[in-house]
């Protein structure tokens, strides 16, 4: 069942702040700062900030999202990190920084010993895509391609989810598979490219590369997640296709310090347990190809650990290396 704002604001203990600490100060007792180490307009920073304005909302503070974007990721990241742990910095990452974890063994922090999931708040699905013109009419098209002659496929870099995507369809081609990767900085200039006939093919992020699918300037021949997604329902996914070891998601989660206190953690947890149920929320998301999951800090907790464990077993088996 969805909360409407107007109905969650009605409850009588959504706007109240959490009395923690033994000062008896409340929770949060001044603007809170969520930090999302990518640049403005991106995925994780579209959430991020839907999500920032029911939670200013539901505690009548301001819940500033800052923009830290560099170092793959990891310099917003090291900000948090290092923040006082008073639950008034938040942390936005994505299966980038699960990647990361092997990707940068002296990173100065640690993902999972210096933070405690609030909640993963979405996923969306990546796209196999082709340029319209590319007879390949289904995955096992594609594959037959890779095995009769070199093809050119993009991502938005080394390690990134499109780059993962790419080395799991290496993986499901076979032996015989000759592909080359080509990193951009970022999904778009891969598109772009792919648009224009310079690339065979990507594992694309779905939103990157929507608009094309929909305007026929690209086919998607399979998406990765586990169902049909509703903005393109004419992709089989995966799964439908006999290639179920290419599921995959690129998600957002929200992170805090780990010694925050328990009573702030709780508080956390239940606003933006009850962010995520608003309607306006999740149609606004849902609209930018958004699943919104909203999950509890134990669930999130047990994915993020499976997904640092898959992600860093493909990693080491790939040689995948950093920019």
């Amino acid at each position: 069942m969805f909360i409407s704002r107007r109905t969650a604001l009605a409850l009588p203990w959504a706007g109240l702040p959490l009395a923690a600490g033994a000062q008896g100060t409340a929770f949060p007792d001044r603007a809170v700062r969520y930090i999302v180490p990518f640049t403005p307009a991106g995925l994780t920073d579209i959430m991020a900030r839907l999500v920032a304005q029911r939670l200013s909302e539901i505690w009548s503070r301001p819940v500033v999202v800052e923009n830290r974007a560099g170092g793959n990721a990891m310099i917003g990241a090291d900000a948090a990190a290092k923040s006082p742990p008073d639950g008034h910095t938040l942390l936005a990452i994505t299966l980038t920084h699960a990647v990361n974890v092997s990707l940068f063994p002296n990173a100065p922090y640690d993902l999972m010993r210096d933070f405690v999931p609030v909640s993963v708040l979405g996923s969306l699905p990546l796209v196999v895509v082709v340029n319209a013109s590319n007879p390949a009419r289904s995955l096992s098209d594609l594959v037959a391609q890779a095995r009769a002659r070199v093809l050119n496929a993009g991502s938005s870099g080394n390690g990134s989810p499109p780059h993962l995507g790419l080395e799991l369809f290496r993986r499901f081609s076979g032996a015989g598979a000759n592909i080359t990767h080509v990193p951009y900085r970022g999904g778009a200039p891969g598109v772009t490219d792919l648009v224009a006939g310079n690339l065979d093919f990507m594992v694309s992020n779905l939103p990157e590369c929507l608009a094309q699918i929909q305007g026929g300037r690209l086919r998607g021949l399979a998406v990765t997640g586990a169902a049909r997604h509703r903005l393109v329902p004419d992709i089989p996914t995966v799964g439908e296709l006999g290639a179920a070891e290419l599921q995959m998601t690129n998600w957002t989660a929200m992170l805090t310090n780990t010694a925050v206190p328990a009573a702030v953690q709780a508080e956390l947890s239940r606003a933006t347990q009850l962010a995520v149920r608003d309607a306006e929320m999740r149609r606004r998301a849902e609209e930018g190809g958004f699943d919104v999951l909203g999950w509890d800090p134990d669930r999130s907790k047990g994915f993020m650990t499976e997904e640092v464990a898959r992600w860093g077993r493909l990693v080491r088996e790939a040689g995948i290396r950093a920019d």
